[in-house]
């Protein structure tokens, strides 16, 4: 059974920065595409940022381009999302997912697994 974990949310000021982590265990965290996904209340979930299985690819929503930067260490099954420069729009539940067949996608349907979620709240 594959679980995510998410952890390194909090509360920060604007202008702020945050260090998102995600845990994998029970599969083969090498293998798999990894994203990172959020929903502010009363929105949709919506796409954040993708990295490739080798950590060699990252693609990123217009929104958070040249803030936020995500990686990975297949040594620690882990990858991360570093958010500096955070705004008060930033605040939501940040979600990692986990995707199997190493597509590199923003459409939150083709991920398999799903962490729980950490919350991220930016103060004005």
């Amino acid at each position: 059974q594959v679980q995510l974990a998410e952890s390194g949310g909090g509360l920060v000021q604007a202008g702020g920065s945050l260090r998102l982590s995600c845990v994998v265990s029970g599969g083969t965290f090498s293998t798999y595409a990894m994203g990172w996904f959020r929903q502010a209340p009363g929105k949709e979930r919506e796409f954040v940022a993708t990295i490739s299985w080798s950590g060699g690819l990252s693609y990123y929503a217009d929104s958070v381009k040249g803030r936020f930067t995500c990686s990975r260490d297949n040594t620690k099954n882990s990858v991360y999302l570093q958010m500096n420069s955070l705004k008060p729009e930033d605040t939501a539940v940040y979600y990692c997912a986990a995707e199997k067949d190493r597509a590199l996608t923003r459409n939150s349907g083709r991920y398999d697994y799903w962490g729980q979620g950490t919350q991220v709240t930016v103060s004005s």
